[in-house]
């Protein structure tokens, strides 16, 4: 099988410092893609640094609504020239997330804006993050007019309901190793409303850990989410693992 992990922070140093060991078990897994996703400008040279030397890693570049506290006054401009300087990256890990304390909602509103205008200028694919900020999503997306160029709700967390109209928004829907929990029924409920061609997986390595796994997450658990989805949808891991790797080389490695 040939599996693409759609969102993971191989810069992140709880597993930066044994990458060579995290790789090959990833390739041993058959994974050979990886989206490694930038959370801020600390992390940008490092997700170049590791994209640069494992051929099966595509960057994205952005700021996560986490860390929009950390930007310098010209962020944008570092963004769009890294963005320039390497045009195979997507965007991201951008979005919205009201469940953080600093009550900054207004603030992340605007750093998101002015990413999702960036990559619709520069046709890129966008990895969305959105945690409790559902409704404010979807009116943005409206108001934009969608995302033409493409990309992902990372680890969605949302209704089932909202799947289609994400969908319709040019959006995809990937799943993480929450689906694995036995009692998570929303997101089995979320899997069944996606369209094949929209289905994603991901291991957000080095967090959301499967069920069933200790340590730090890492790509080759992503296996267990091809399980998890092959058991809700009825059909094999194969079939799986061949349509969520080609959406991602389709959105991702255009």
């Amino acid at each position: 099988m040939k599996l693409f992990d759609s969102h993971c922070h191989l810069q992140d140093p709880r597993i930066s410092e044994d990458l060579h060991s995290v790789m090959n078990r990833a390739s041993m897994a058959g994974v050979s893609a990886m989206l490694c996703c930038g959370t801020s400008e600390q992390d940008w040279d490092k997700v170049i640094e590791i994209s640069q030397k494992y051929e099966s890693v595509i960057p994205t570049f952005g700021i996560h609504p986490w860390f929009i506290a950390t930007r310098t006054e010209r962020w944008l401009d570092k963004l769009e020239w890294v963005l320039k300087s390497f045009p195979e990256a997507a965007v991201g890990e951008i979005g919205l997330d009201y469940t953080v304390k600093e009550g900054n909602e207004k603030e992340q509103l605007s750093v998101f804006i002015d990413q999702l205008r960036l990559a619709a200028k520069l046709d890129r694919p966008v990895s969305i993050h959105c945690r409790k900020a559902w409704g404010e999503l979807t009116d943005l997306l409206e108001k934009e007019k969608g995302v033409r160029q493409g990309g992902a709700i990372h680890s969605y967390s949302g209704a089932p309901q909202l799947v289609r109209r994400l969908q319709n928004y040019g959006l995809s829907i990937s799943f993480s190793g929450s689906l694995t929990m036995e009692g998570n029924r929303k997101g089995k409920a979320s899997l069944e409303q996606v369209d094949h061609e929209r289905l994603l997986i991901e291991t957000d390595s080095p967090d959301l850990l499967p069920w069933g796994f200790t340590g730090n997450n890492e790509p080759a658990n992503i296996i267990s989410i091809v399980k998890a989805i092959s058991s809700v949808l009825g059909c094999s891991d194969e079939m799986v693992s061949e349509i969520t790797f080609n959406n991602g080389m389709k959105v991702f490695k255009r």
